[in-house]
């Protein structure tokens, strides 16, 4: 992407420094990553990267701004996962984009998905800085968006999760923590803001309250990051401890509805130069005769579950049609190849991580990358391979 960094990288890769970058990130998470790290940061050039956070913010345009999507995504919201006190913004957004090669040549976005839910934004930060560290790159490497340095972002995150609080009111709530893949996550922003990381399963409710259990202590839960997908909820078939539509007495940092109001099932409602022609599947009166350029997907699955490359009129018919709405069939992007590896050309897709503070604006604040030569970006695509997996965006 910035071929002289590049091929200076490649020049000096080690495989040596490559398990130093790796031993150090355990270290500093506090535990074992569990899922593969890339050999190498992406070096990106800073206009591409501005190119996308642009995009990223007319897209969420679209929808905040326009009151008739507004009422449709009342829709999308299950009656059972229906949270009361909604924010009337969401506060975190995740925009993915591919990169394909245009007409004339250049390099551009395009939309994969959208998503308003909190992401890695305790460890992407970390591991950003450990490739500089354990490569030698320089300091002077860029990292964070919006003229953030590391400093200011951590002021930033408190005052979006932790607010006005005492950290110890305050929790970043998950399915068992401690065996998602994510937990280096969850554990550097229990480190870097001072919240307890809880078990939702392991919550009590105490008349209009929550509380967790810490040291023999019972500790009323005043505000809550949730991590929680509704997914995994619904593929594990819990039993909460609570009712979520519940009138708790209790703060959202990142309210749940929003992962439904911006998600999969806002991609036909967007009109943008970097958006795939993408439509409900029961709209959908035949299926395109080039199906092998187009996926079906479920709206509400995660970290690529269920979706179906070049499919078939059987896959279609095999959805009931009652059910037909959750899904969506849209054009495939196709990635151009763009990091040079020893391993050949391989992909990458890009996430702008943004922040929404009360008050504020639409903010992006990291670029999150993953790299593949497999059909998605996801590890179960690019398994017995190198040089691919979570990486970093750096740029001069």
């Amino acid at each position: 992407m910035i071929p002289a960094l590049r091929e200076e990288f490649n020049r000096n890769y080690t495989p040596g420094k490559y398990q130093q970058l790796l031993q150090s990130l355990d270290k500093a998470c506090g535990t074992h990553i569990g899922f593969r790290v890339s050999e190498t940061p992406c070096f990106v050039p800073r206009s591409l990267l501005d190119l996308m956070a642009q995009d990223g913010r007319e897209l969420v345009a679209q929808l905040v701004d326009n009151p008739e999507y507004r009422r449709a995504s009342d829709a999308s919201v299950p009656p059972q996962y229906n949270v009361p006190k909604e924010s009337p913004l969401p506060m975190f957004v995740q925009i993915d984009f591919g990169l394909v090669r245009s007409a004339s040549g250049e390099l551009e976005p395009k939309l994969v998905e959208l998503q308003a839910f909190p992401s890695l934004y305790g460890y992407q930060p970390r591991a950003a800085h450990q490739y500089v560290e354990s490569y030698g790159l320089s300091p002077d490497l860029g990292i964070y968006l919006s003229g953030h340095d590391h400093h200011s972002y951590w002021k930033l995150m408190r005052q979006l999760i932790v607010a006005d609080h005492d950290p110890e009111n305050v929790i970043l709530m998950e399915i068992d923590p401690e065996q998602q893949k994510t937990l280096p996550d969850f554990l550097v922003m229990q480190r870097e803001l001072g919240i307890a990381v809880v078990d939702i399963l392991s919550l009590k409710k105490r008349g209009k309250q929550l509380v967790y259990s810490k040291d023999g202590r019972e500790i009323e839960v005043r505000r809550i990051y949730n991590r929680c997908i509704v997914d995994e909820l619904e593929r594990k078939g819990v039993t909460l401890p609570f009712d979520l539509r519940d009138e708790l007495d209790v703060e959202w940092a990142g309210h749940p509805n929003w992962y439904f109001r911006i998600s999969k099932f806002s991609i036909p409602y967007l009109k943008h130069r970097c958006v795939p022609k993408t439509w409900f599947l029961d709209e959908v009166r035949e299926l395109p005769k080039d199906n092998e350029n187009y996926l079906l997907k479920p709206l509400y699955s995660f970290a690529g579950v269920g979706i179906k490359f070049t499919p078939t009129q059987a896959d279609i018919d095999a959805i009931p049609v009652e059910q037909r709405h959750n899904y969506i069939l849209q054009e495939r992007v196709q990635f151009e190849p763009v990091i040079q590896t020893p391993h050949g050309a391989t992909q990458m897709e890009i996430r702008m991580m943004f922040v929404w503070p009360e008050g504020g604006e639409l903010t992006p604040v990291l670029p999150l990358v993953r790299m593949g030569r497999g059909i998605m970006m996801g590890v179960d695509h690019n398994k017995n391979l190198e040089w691919v997996g979570g990486s970093a965006a750096l740029w001069e």
